[in-house]
């Protein structure tokens, strides 16, 4: 009797622990801000949403891929800021990375060339994220250019030639300097300016970094990349000055 009485007992712990489980594993993470999309090719793994944490790389959310190539993750924001989406095995070129904010957001993807070419919609900021990178891409490939023509002339000793090209390259870098400070300025109401200027402004004058600076409004130098952005000049400052001493 007692016996009986314990595997009825075992039996209703399984099927109540059994339950639980299925209540967990169908649950979904709630938040203000929902990432949705496909990975094409994906058959089995994990998708990680992840960002920065004091200098470290966090999972907020994550999903179990079996079988079916559509993935749905969360988290709650309070601003916008950068997000990776990650593959179980990628390596830091295979992630995709994108600006999180409140909201529907939308990423396609082929899992073959994963993070190369992600289809992306629905956040603001990752527009002009966007529009950023394909005129830079022409600075880039420019940038390149000359790398190989340097490379020739310096192979051929033609030092007309060398003189010329550095001459070049410097205007080249100045536009691209003058493109990338219009460009934040253009869109200082955006979180994606300041993290632009961090990321791309590194060559910039102390009195054009400023110029950006002072564009932003209230609400984007106090968002996540606005006060590092405001940090860097000020930091900046101070050591131009303290060198003038």
């Amino acid at each position: 009797m007692h016996s009986k009485n314990t595997d009825e007992m075992k039996n209703i712990i399984t099927g109540i622990v059994f339950a639980i489980l299925i209540v967990a594993c169908a649950t979904e993470k709630e938040g203000n801000m929902v990432v949705q999309g496909k990975i094409e090719g994906l058959k089995k793994g994990t998708l990680y949403l992840q960002k920065m944490k004091d200098t470290v790389l966090i999972s907020v959310d994550s999903v179990a891929i079996l079988g079916d190539n559509t993935f749905r993750l969360a988290d709650n924001i309070d601003a916008p800021e950068l997000f990776f989406l990650t593959f179980e095995g990628s390596n830091a070129k295979e992630r995709i990375l994108f600006f999180g904010e409140e909201g529907l957001i939308t990423i396609n993807d082929k899992i073959e060339k994963f993070g190369l070419n992600p289809e992306i919609s629905g956040s603001k900021n990752q527009d002009v994220l966007d529009k950023f990178n394909k005129i830079n891409r022409r600075f880039v490939n420019q940038r390149l250019d000359f790398i190989q023509k340097d490379f020739e002339a310096k192979k051929s000793g033609d030092e007309a030639v060398m003189k010329k090209l550095d001459a070049d390259y410097n205007k080249l870098t100045r536009r691209r300097v003058l493109f990338v400070a219009n460009y934040a300025i253009s869109n200082a109401d955006f979180e994606a300016a300041p993290y632009i200027g961090l990321t791309e402004l590194y060559n910039a004058s102390t009195k054009m970094l400023d110029t950006v600076n002072n564009s932003f409004s209230e609400k984007i130098k106090n968002s996540v990349y606005g006060k590092r952005f405001n940090a860097y000049v000020t930091n900046l400052k101070k050591s131009e000055s303290v060198a003038k001493q």
